[in-house]
């Protein structure tokens, strides 16, 4: 857990960087919960990930930045950490899996980013040991780094400071930086507050963690949905993320897709796969067992009009595929 002075701390580090995102109600006839939406798409570079990625090169000292910056990621963390380096004036080298959207790859070459694109094992490599063979520089892990999660959790902080009594909050999950940030301000300053994940279920690994009472190997599918999903929980980030979430969602992406569609037609509002998680598990209406049944119960705990915070994580989405899903594609 992430100490709430840290946070703190990383809010006025980050202060004119990262911006803050709004909170908006989403209305839904068919569902008895209140929606709304964190909208961390709205970030100067589409996703929350330039809060971590700022707070913790900016903790990292001076010598060390000028030797440029390097991180693995599939394209969000990626960009926030090429943003940094463009404003400190040093080169940003971004270790990315083949498979990484053009999207994500165009946006970090427009930033002034080197892109070395490595088959998923090796790139997936890079994150457990954080290094990149060959490469020199800042490491900056997508992940488990102090500094990374805690700005992450200056988005908890603004969640209750727009809305104080949220029933459940439910979290795109990745690597688990997000969830950690977050669900470590919630459980500081509102521990009634429900904290779940969401993944694909192409790459479910914290749902099959939780079932194992372990990490766990899963059979990753590379999907759209490419900002969220792993084969296995990084051993280091598990007993960050057991204590803090109540239940971890595995969303088909056909599900994603749709959500996808009604963030564009109710909201207008332009989400990536990860970005749209959240919302495609609020609106599941598997609530027969298991953790999606406790979610659900959480919406309806307030009279049967729980409230229930969606993190929009990002909205670095091809266009072609946006165009595709928009058109009635399951992803």
């Amino acid at each position: 857990m992430i100490e709430l002075s840290e946070i703190k701390a990383a809010r006025e580090r980050i202060a004119g960087t990262a911006i803050r995102t709004p909170l908006v109600r989403l209305y839904v006839e068919t569902t008895p919960a209140e929606i709304y939406l964190k909208l961390e798409n709205l970030q100067p570079v589409n996703s929350f990930k330039i809060r971590g990625a700022t707070n913790a090169i900016m903790l990292a000292p001076a010598t060390e930045r000028a030797k440029g910056l390097v991180t693995a990621s599939a394209g969000n963390m990626a960009q926030g950490v090429a943003w940094s380096a463009r404003a400190l004036g040093v080169p940003a080298t971004i270790v990315v899996p083949e498979h990484a959207p053009e999207a994500k790859l165009a946006a970090i070459e427009r930033l002034g980013g080197r892109v070395v694109k490595l088959p998923y094992d090796e790139w997936w490599n890079a994150i457990v040991t954080s290094r990149a063979d060959g490469i020199e520089g800042l490491f900056v892990h997508p992940v488990q780094d102090a500094g990374v999660m805690a700005g992450n959790g200056t988005i908890g902080l603004e969640i209750l400071e727009d809305l104080p009594d949220p029933d459940a909050i439910v979290i795109p999950y990745g690597g688990g930086g997000l969830t950690v940030g977050i669900a470590s301000a919630i459980r500081a300053l509102r521990p009634e507050t429900k904290i779940f994940t969401a993944e694909p279920e192409t790459g479910a690994a914290l749902a099959a963690a939780f079932a194992a009472g372990r990490p766990a190997e899963v059979d990753y599918r590379p999907s759209f949905v490419d900002g969220s999903g792993s084969r296995r929980v990084l051993d280091t980030m598990w007993p960050l993320v057991a204590p803090l979430v109540d239940g971890a969602l595995a969303i088909g992406v056909g599900e994603v897709a749709a959500a996808v569609r009604m963030l564009a037609e109710r909201a207008r509002v332009v989400a990536e796969g990860a970005g749209a998680l959240a919302l495609a598990a609020a609106l599941s209406g598997r609530a027969a067992a298991g953790p999606t049944r406790a979610l659900h119960e959480a919406l309806r705990g307030r009279a049967g009009t729980g409230r229930i915070v969606c993190v929009v994580s990002g909205g670095n989405i091809n266009l072609s595929k946006l165009a595709e899903i928009l058109g009635g594609a399951d992803g």
